[in-house]
């Protein structure tokens, strides 16, 4: 998983004094996108809502934080099924080795069913959220989705209100797309470079507009995993490229570029864009719209509305993509009241390759079909 064994962080205050995110890249082969940590101030210490790799560096600053608000006392894994965040929870817990872990329920492992503990999570301090009670309630409000049963598996994901500061935190379920290139890149703007290109003969040029053009065609790349306006020139070509004068680079994959894009690739892009903007900002993913919601949107919309009742949210802080971002009680209804309305998870155009993804799931029997009036 990019970027590999090396992971740089963006460590930014949010609220002063009470709410921190903790920014890494992950990915695969530069299809690079931001997840996130947040950090809770808690009476007594410091909550970790979806961890992140526990590098020396964010132990670093996490170890700054204890001395000014407490020790990190709680460590909260509140989805069932992205590995990306559970698999940085075990080395978490061990580096903060007195804070108890808590879990949603629904937890599960493929092709494997496995004991949590197995997997690394300690057994004499992990929790379940609502089933064994709920961290610090008198400050927290916790809002579960699920467990929706899928099959193959269950998706769960627990929101959590910090009431105090109305920041509303969620995992995977509600992300924020916007065409600004993520702050994280600053680090290393190699990715979105990367994929700014034509060819693999093409140097990579940092300029403003390709920082833009290339972050463009990751979230595409992210979010339908071979976008329409992709295609795979032939290896002749591919090769043919290797032997430019930019070539001698390791950071351009030594001029590897398998792919072609068309003229009109950017429109999606808008387009996906375009979907979160329509709805206050805030957006599904394809992937879990297309493999999960698609399953469960009377679910999905009631708990929004849930959400909707509480009158304190002022921002929402997803793990994923562009955070915090403005918002109101009021317009997660509003939200609901959308998505209820309009089509859902196509099957043409850059949703094809998710659509084929879930037709194979359907023919293995690892997932149900989907009614066609829920479409």
């Amino acid at each position: 998983m990019y970027p590999y064994g090396h992971r740089p962080s963006l460590i930014r205050e949010l609220l002063p004094g009470r709410v921190w995110s903790v920014e890494q890249l992950h990915g695969v082969w530069y299809v690079a996108v931001p997840i996130r940590m947040t950090v809770l101030k808690v009476n007594g210490g410091l909550l970790l809502y979806s961890p992140v790799a526990p590098t020396a560096e964010v132990v670093a600053e996490l170890r700054r934080l204890e001395v000014a608000h407490g020790p990190v006392s709680t460590i909260v894994l509140a989805t069932a099924s992205g590995l990306e965040h559970k698999v940085a929870v075990p080395a978490m817990a061990r580096a903060f080795a007195k804070a108890t872990v808590w879990v949603c329920e629904g937890q599960w492992s493929f092709p494997l069913r496995l004991p949590s503990a197995w997997l690394g999570f300690p057994s004499d301090r992990t929790k379940v959220l609502f089933r064994d009670g709920l961290p610090h309630a008198d400050q927290l409000a916790w809002i579960g989705l699920g467990p929706l049963d899928l099959g193959l598996g269950n998706f769960v994901e627990v929101a959590c209100l910090d009431r105090s500061s109305g920041c509303l935190l969620v995992t995977d379920a509600l992300v924020s797309f916007t065409a600004t290139v993520p702050a994280i890149f600053e680090l290393d703007p190699t990715p979105l470079l990367f994929h700014a290109r034509n060819g693999g003969a093409d140097p990579l040029i940092d300029t403003e507009a390709n920082r833009i053009k290339g972050w463009k065609r990751i979230l595409l790349f992210a979010n339908f995993f071979r976008p329409a306006a992709v295609s795979v020139p032939k290896l002749g070509e591919i090769l043919g490229q290797m032997y430019g004068d930019q070539c001698n680079n390791p950071r351009s994959h030594f001029g590897f570029y398998p792919f072609r894009w068309s003229e009109d690739w950017e429109s999606d892009a808008d387009d996906l864009i375009r979907g979160a903007d329509e709805s206050f900002g805030i957006s599904l993913a394809p992937v879990l719209e297309r493999l999960v919601f698609v399953r469960a949107q009377e679910p999905l919309l009631e708990w929004l509305r849930k959400l909707g009742q509480y009158n304190e949210i002022t921002s929402l802080v997803s793990a994923h993509y562009d955070a915090p971002k403005q918002l109101k009680a009021t317009q997660l209804i509003a939200i609901a009241d959308r998505f209820e309305q309009r089509s859902w998870a196509p099957s043409q155009g850059s949703w094809q390759t998710l659509a084929s993804i879930d037709q194979t799931l359907i023919r293995l029997g690892l997932v149900g079909a989907v009614d066609s009036s829920h479409r």
